[in-house]
């Protein structure tokens, strides 16, 4: 019997359209806890989804300052996080714990 091939998953393989995107980072940062790193591999996977270099031009980043900050164990500022996300299209909202 041949084995089968399995491929790595990518979550941005899988963020289509501006909901996808939502949800995901949503869910991250219910999942993430306290763990920057997570948040920021998340923040990476939404910018592969969307096109490194596309950012990179909104954020007046390079791209590799981006792939550094927002793969596994980058840990970019709070700054660089707010550019990132309004970069994509999105917004940052605070909401009570439930």
């Amino acid at each position: 019997m041949a084995k089968p091939k399995l491929r790595k998953f990518d979550a941005a393989n899988y963020l289509k359209s501006e909901k996808d995107i939502a949800l995901y980072l949503e869910a991250c940062l219910k999942d993430g806890g306290d763990d920057p790193a997570f948040i920021a591999a998340a923040l990476g996977d939404i910018a592969r989804a969307r096109g490194i270099s596309e950012l990179a031009e909104k954020t007046g980043m390079t791209r590799a300052g981006l792939y550094k900050a927002l793969g596994k164990d980058g840990n970019p500022s709070f700054g660089a996080v707010l550019k990132v996300i309004r970069a994509m299209g999105l917004e940052f909202h605070i909401a009570p714990q439930k």
